[in-house]
């Protein structure tokens, strides 16, 4: 299979991309887009075979389930049910936009392998032209991941999906960059208390602001499904092992000695405080106080790092505050919790 790259950042002048894309969701096949948070990939969230596509094209674990788009509200009453006053409250607030709301399902609506065998599924309406526009002209759900090999750091460039699944899947709508660079906020609204089961763009703090007490969700056990994608498995992750370690000029400075010492090479992903280390490679995550620039940076840093011949990978932590709890999350994960001492 040859995959076909069409670059549609003029929405006006790209009608026959649309057209195109339509008909191969249409006919069962998947497509990659572009959303504000990263590149999805999309198949009709009603056809079983086609989304099955989405695993194989991946590697995706079954167990793993796939978040809905949807470009009206419309559309999510056909497989929802029972929508808590919460998540109403949430999706006038925040949606078109980088939040997935965990809502109940309604039986024998979507694929099974949507959700995974649950009896919920997430969806969210994304903020992003093209996705938005694929999704009204097709009027149907379409569920989707990160266009990206399954582990592996999420896309914020159709060059990255193409690198990553060229051959596997027909089609990428080329949207530029995406804007956050991380997947969208999860939250549940299954239990009284809404728990946020996967950080993101959109903050505890606004949602708190929005509908009250938010919890957050402890990290899911190896035997226990996930109750939504990026709760269980090793994610995010460069071929070189990435390692946290705290965030200061003197650790780093030894623990680069220390690798040095041992004929290896290192890398560094920090912000611009960090760049005058005596380091192999530097990735930049902006300056030290701009959190949603680091967000942005975060994922195309980890795939540079693949373009290196970097041993090991070195991440100071970041502060939590705000979407930094998010950055923190993929990088927990990406390291496989894992922390470099010197």
């Amino acid at each position: 299979m040859k995959t076909i790259i069409k670059n549609v950042d003029n929405l006006l002048t790209n009608n026959d991309s649309y057209t195109q894309a339509v008909d191969l969701l249409t006919k069962g096949e998947v497509v990659a887009f572009p959303t504000e948070t990263v590149y999805g990939l999309g198949a009709i969230a009603t056809n079983e075979e086609a989304v099955a596509k989405i695993f194989e094209a991946k590697g995706r674990p079954q167990d793993n389930p796939l978040i809905v788009h949807i470009g009206s509200k419309e559309e999510m009453m056909a497989f929802t049910q029972d929508i808590p006053k919460l998540a109403e409250v949430c999706m006038d607030a925040f949606w078109p936009g980088p939040l997935t709301l965990i809502l109940p399902l309604r039986p024998n609506t979507l694929a099974k392998n949507v959700t995974a065998g649950l009896q919920t599924v997430g969806v969210r309406m994304p903020e992003h032209k093209v996705a938005l526009e694929l999704l009204k002209q097709l009027k149907q759900p379409v569920a989707a991941p990160s266009a990206n090999k399954s582990g592996k750091p999420s896309p914020t460039k159709a060059v990255h999906v193409h690198h990553d699944l060229e051959g596997k899947i027909p089609l990428i709508l080329d949207g530029g960059t995406t804007g956050i660079g991380l997947e969208s906020t999860v939250i549940e609204f299954v239990n009284d208390l809404p728990t946020i089961l996967r950080p993101g763009g959109v903050t505890k703090e606004m949602l708190e602001k929005v509908i009250g007490q938010v919890g957050e969700a402890q990290p899911t056990d190896e035997k226990e499904a996930p109750r939504a994608p990026g709760m269980k498995y090793a994610h995010y992750a460069p071929d070189s092992p990435v390692y946290l370690i705290e965030a200061s000029l003197v650790k780093l400075k030894e623990a680069v000695e220390k690798i040095h010492n041992e004929q290896k090479k290192v890398a560094i992903i920090a912000s611009e405080s960090f760049r005058h280390i005596n380091v192999d490679y530097f990735f930049s995550l902006g300056k030290e106080d701009q959190l949603s620039d680091a967000a942005h940076l975060l994922y195309q840093a980890l795939r540079d790092c693949d373009e290196t011949d970097a041993d090991i990978i070195l991440v100071p932590v970041l502060s939590k505050a705000g979407v930094g709890t998010a950055i923190m999350n993929r990088l927990e994960k990406a390291a496989d919790g894992k922390w470099f001492y010197s």
